[in-house]
């Protein structure tokens, strides 16, 4: 894990390039951090950087009144974290910022396991911290084509009662304790439950997200499974600008193309210590998003 200090409570200044401040992440801040995420094109909404500060936590630089730079990280208990929406902006970048943001994250998240997920640009900045890449993600999106089946028969919408197995279900095919993230998540969108015996073996979460719908997370047992769930979450909402990022090694890639939902960038998962395995059977098919994982 990485040993770098937190950083100063009393002084954040950074003398040497003017006054870019070091701040925690806060409401304030959520409008200069959407023009950042526009700035680089990420599809980000207000909305869904809201979401991802009342989750977590992380730090900002400003600049004056102008949020320069942005860090995030999501504790899921006391062991495991992840990161993401690390952001500088284009004309503050190659000054050091990225690593100031990530040295003061990864201090406050110690002595967590930490996951995220890189773009090539940011795979440097976190090898330098003791990162290993240990798989690829990929992004699917568009309009799905075509119709799509609704399993109604073993796929039903999430009811009060499947809150319980959906945590555990989550917590054998991650290894990580989310259960206030998922809540937060099946709020903001619609829960769909994979029934086998009466008993749920599988998940989906669909909701509004970035340009569209974001599908996911997904947990289940087999790729079969997987689409059972998407495809239902799909049907019920018809044909919109959906998004699935799913792991290199999903097996879904190749039926995702064949519907509309075309592979357009990668990502590099990572971690920094010791990734505890899942216990399974379910596994993880599709992310909630790259930050969240």
């Amino acid at each position: 894990m990485n040993t770098a200090a937190t950083p100063s409570t009393t002084d954040h200044t950074d003398h040497s390039d003017g006054a870019v401040v070091l701040l925690p992440f806060a409401k304030p801040h959520l409008q200069g951090a959407l023009r950042l995420s526009q700035e680089m094109d990420w599809p980000y909404r207000l909305e869904d950087w809201a979401i991802a500060l009342e989750l977590g936590q992380g730090f900002v630089l400003q600049r004056g009144t102008e949020v320069i730079g942005t860090a995030a990280w999501w504790a899921y208990g006391t062991a495991h974290a992840s990161a993401g929406m690390v952001i500088v902006s284009k004309s503050a970048q190659g000054r050091g910022y990225g690593a100031r943001l990530m040295d003061a994250l990864l201090a406050a998240a110690q002595p967590r396991t930490v996951v995220l997920n890189s773009t090539v640009e940011g795979m440097v900045l976190y090898e330098r911290r003791g990162f290993a890449r240990v798989g690829d993600i990929r992004q699917h999106q568009g309009i799905p084509e075509g119709g799509h089946r609704s399993s109604a028969g073993v796929v039903q919408a999430t009811a009060p009662q499947h809150v319980d197995a959906i945590a555990q279900l989550d917590e054998h095919a991650t290894g990580w304790s989310r259960r206030r993230m998922l809540n937060r998540l099946l709020q903001a969108g619609r829960g769909y439950v994979l029934l086998r015996g009466g008993q749920p073996c599988g998940y989906a979460v669909s909701r509004p997200f970035g340009r569209g719908h974001v599908i996911g997370p997904v947990v289940a047992d087999g790729p079969a499974d997987a689409r059972a769930l998407i495809e239902t979450a799909l049907a019920d909402l018809g044909p919109v600008f959906a998004r699935v990022d799913t792991p290199a090694d999903s097996q879904l890639g190749e039926w995702l193309e064949a519907i509309g939902l075309r592979s357009v960038g990668d990502a590099t998962t990572m971690v920094l210590g010791s990734r505890m395995p899942r216990q399974g059977p379910a596994r993880v098919f599709a992310l909630a998003n790259q930050s969240f994982n």
